[in-house]
Order: structure tokens, then sequence, then C-alpha cells
């Protein structure tokens, strides 16, 4: 072998460029496979016809139809936990911080119906598939969030007394029900849209403040007078 007959770095690059791109085109493919004839009812043949490709092509880079959905599960999470971060690195207020990741969160779905219903619908199918996946990169997502409420807490934006990792469960519950709601919802509406009144519940609650609770109870009383003197 000879020098010239090594394939050099610049010419291996496109090739896994290449690669790289119809794995690519295979995922994105599947997700709206899946999106659009549920993951039961598809199969492989019918991901490889949206992409493209032969269906043997299909297995040179995925192990099948369970690999598929496992792939496009890991990337979106993976992606999910890199922009959580790197959205809330500029950021100090823990509030802020809270919008801006419920902003991508609901961005990502509002903006991708195809990977929502897989995302939201799909992948819930299996409860033995949905334990085997949140022990991991869900359980790291959760943590992004977690350590928001913590260092809120330590700065005083939050009540020491709550439990953090709770918390951070509510709130990602929180975005992914409303996720779920805007898949389903007859009504067309931005899902981005609903990050902030979702941080004002959970920061704020539903009780009213102090003040408006007492006007409230003496409107209540001074309506339950007026009714026993009528009486």
């Amino acid at each position: 072998m000879t020098i010239h007959s090594v394939p050099s770095a610049s010419l291996l690059r496109p090739a896994v460029q290449l690669r790289a791109d119809k794995r690519e085109a295979i995922l994105r493919a599947a997700t709206d496979t899946f999106a659009e004839r549920g993951f039961f009812n598809a199969q492989v043949a019918d991901v490889a016809r949206a992409a493209g490709v032969a269906a043997g092509t299909v297995y040179l880079y995925f192990k099948g139809k369970d690999d598929l959905l496992v792939s496009i599960f890991e990337r979106t999470m993976r992606e999910a936990i890199a922009d959580g971060r790197a959205c809330i690195a500029p950021l100090r207020d823990p509030v802020e911080q809270l919008r801006a990741i419920a902003r991508v969160h609901l961005d990502r779905m509002g903006s991708d119906r195809s990977l929502a219903v897989v995302f939201q619908v799909e992948l819930r199918q299996s409860t033995k598939f949905m334990e085997r996946l949140s022990a991991t990169l869900v359980r790291e997502y959760l943590g992004i969030i977690r350590g928001i409420i913590v260092a809120g807490q330590t700065a005083g934006a939050f009540r020491r007394e709550i439990n953090a990792t709770l918390a951070a469960k509510l709130f990602f519950g929180g975005l992914d029900e409303m996720a779920t709601n805007w898949i389903l919802s007859t009504r067309k509406y931005s899902l981005v849209s609903q990050a902030g009144p979702i941080v004002d519940l959970f920061v704020n609650g539903a009780g009213a403040p102090a003040p408006a609770r007492r006007h409230s109870a003496a409107r209540r009383s001074r309506g339950a007078e007026r009714g026993e003197k009528r009486a």
C-alpha cells in the first residue's frame, strides 16, 4: 500500500457527512410516518418509501422499527438538554430561566407537529418503553429544571421548604400537558405563547394576593348579612 492508496481525511469527511445526512433523512421520514400512520401500524417499508431509499438501506442504519422510535426520542431529548442549558446560561434570574426553558420546550413541539405527535402520543403507547427511556435522558432534563429551582430557593425567589424534585416534575408536567393538548385541540393557536402563563401560574400559584382575598371575604360577608336581613 502506498501513500496514494490511503484515503485522505478530506475524502473521508464527505462520506461520513453523507452517511449522517442519510441517517437524518430516515429519522425525518420515520417521524412523519409514525405521526401519520401510528407507530404500531407503520412498517419499515413505509419509512423507507418516505425517505426515498430501499427498505434494506434502513437496516444499515437502524436495527428496526423500535430502534427508529428510540432514536427519535434520544435525538429529541439530547437537543432539548443542549438547548435548555444554552438558553439559561446567559440568564441569572431563576424565573427568567424558567421562562426561557419553557419557550424553548414548547417551541420545539409547536414548530414540528409530526415530532410532537410522536413524542407526546406514539412514545406513550408502551409503559415498559417509557420506563426504559425515562430513566436516562428525561432524568437529565428534569435535573436542569431542578437546578433552576434549587438556585431560586437559595436566592430567595422560591420557597425553601418545597421539594425541588417534585416542583421540577410539576413544571415539566405542565409543559408536557400543554403540548399534548395543543395536538388534540381543534382550536389553532401558538403553543409557545403558553410558556408565559405556565411560568406565571407555577411561580405565583393560583391563590389571590392577600388583600384580594380579604376584599373577597368581606364582600361575601356583606352579601350574607343582606341575605339575613331580607329573610
